[in-house]
């Protein structure tokens, strides 16, 4: 964990006793309080946050939030993610900040987030409402691109030495070998042995950005996947 997100419109007292032993407990991890729109309960909420040991706000309801945002939360954090977020925000070309953020967020998080409802919790915004907004746009949904890279991560983790396709399973949070074959062969329709065999992260990660981003980029070039109020 890099980072704490903490929504000010969703920040309930009763979990604040939670945050207060989560700031306390991880000094070195920085907490940020997410404003998105300007109302009595965020001013308030912020307060509460500040007695808690929350030191960082960030206010999205601007670019500059935005980018602030990015700077805190979107930096790769190991080798691996850099080597995929480069590529991508490269073939992803010029696109609003938050839907940039998301990218930055989802290859960073991805080996330890499983599912899109977990994902979108970290994101700060509902579930139901990012699937509704990616479904509009006509692109993959929240969930498809998760699983995508996930298992672009995988064939990073293959390449390690002695890896075995439990280590991998295990490394990116699957219940089991099992669950994991599952998954790949859900998306590919082969083993994740052969997944190892024909799919070094070089082939995966250009397999990855041909059908999962090159094709929407005039899409992405427009769309605010992170925006608290529908424009």
């Amino acid at each position: 964990m890099d980072a704490i997100l903490v929504s000010v419109h969703q920040c309930r007292t009763e979990r604040l006793d939670q945050l207060d032993s989560l700031v306390k407990g991880f000094p070195g991890i920085p907490t940020v309080a997410l404003v998105s729109r300007h109302d009595p309960h965020g001013s308030e909420a912020l307060l509460h946050l500040g007695a808690s040991g929350v030191r960082q706000v960030v206010d999205v309801t601007g670019p500059d939030g935005w980018h602030r945002l990015r700077q805190v939360l979107g930096q790769p954090t190991t080798r691996d993610a850099a080597r995929i977020q480069g590529p991508l925000l490269e073939a992803l070309g010029e696109v609003p900040p938050d839907a940039r953020l998301f990218f930055e967020v989802l290859v960073r998080l991805a080996p330890e987030v499983g599912t899109a409802r977990e994902l979108t919790e970290r994101l700060g915004v509902r579930c139901t409402t990012l699937m509704s907004r990616f479904c509009r746009a006509g692109l993959p949904s929240p969930k498809n691109y998760l699983a995508a890279v996930r298992l672009v991560h995988a064939t990073l983790l293959f390449e390690r030495p002695g890896y075995t396709v439990a280590d991998v399973a295990y490394r990116l949070d699957y219940s089991s070998p099992q669950s994991f074959g599952r998954h790949v062969r859900a998306l590919l329709g082969i083993t994740s042995s052969e997944l190892r065999r024909r799919f070094p992260f070089e082939a995966a990660l250009e397999r990855f950005l041909t059908v999962m981003i090159v094709p929407y980029r005039e899409i992405w070039a427009g769309f605010r996947p992170l925006l608290r109020r529908e424009s």
